[in-house]
């Protein structure tokens, strides 16, 4: 999995502008004990519009299972105009042959009543039977699917045979509070430990860009 930085477009200085046009005003410099405690007060007083204005894009690249998860967190949120947009591969057209996640490690039920998450890494003897298990279903959706491409089977059909842990691509522009709120859900402790992983190569690199921020942000 990864997420690769594409485009930014702003900066902490944009926000604290954004927020200072209010009252006419605009910085003729920009100190950063300012701008941080700027920022400061308009998280805690939930003024999310200055917030809203720089952008960044993303490339990621996930197993379906985790990306169909990741689309959970825009619950109430606005697709398009200032807020997110997103182009996703689109395997309609393309039939090159597919990439499948293999996990690291395969995780026991969680103890108890929950009925999410994951528990400790099974047994060592256990482990090897489930990766070869798994090994052996991606190889048999993998040979189904190029056999119905060899049958001259469209795409958008063929697909239909492929599994959740098949990567995928897209690229996704959101505003820095969007970030914000995605990270603050999906590097929460009892968030998928795979989902994780990737909101936390987008958090280091959203706190390059923008520092001020994403301290105030980013719990």
């Amino acid at each position: 999995m990864k997420a690769e930085l594409v485009a930014v477009f702003g900066d902490d200085n944009m926000v604290c502008d954004a927020a200072r046009v209010s009252m006419d005003k605009r910085a003729d410099q920009y100190l950063p004990e300012q701008n941080e405690r700027l920022i400061k007060y308009l998280v805690k007083n939930d003024h999310w519009s200055p917030l809203s204005h720089p952008k960044a894009q993303f490339r990621l690249s996930l197993p379906i299972f985790v990306a169909r998860q990741w689309e959970k967190h825009r619950v109430g949120v606005v697709r398009g105009y200032d807020i997110f947009d997103q182009n996703e591969i689109s395997r309609r057209y393309v039939d090159s042959a597919p990439d499948f996640f293999e996990p690291d490690t395969w995780r026991a039920r969680p103890e108890e009543s929950i009925k999410q998450g994951s528990g400790e890494a099974l047994d060592v003897r256990v482990q090897y039977k489930c990766q070869q298990t798994y090994k052996n279903a991606i190889h048999a959706c993998e040979k189904a699917y190029e056999a119905l491409l060899a049958w001259d089977v469209a795409p958008e059909q063929a697909r239909m045979v492929l599994p959740q842990s098949m990567m995928t691509q897209w690229v996704e522009t959101g505003s820095l509070s969007y970030w914000a709120r995605l990270c603050n859900l999906r590097l929460d402790s009892h968030a998928q430990k795979e989902i994780g992983v990737l909101s936390q190569q987008v958090s280091e690199q959203m706190a390059k860009v923008f520092p001020v921020s994403w301290r105030a942000l980013v719990c």
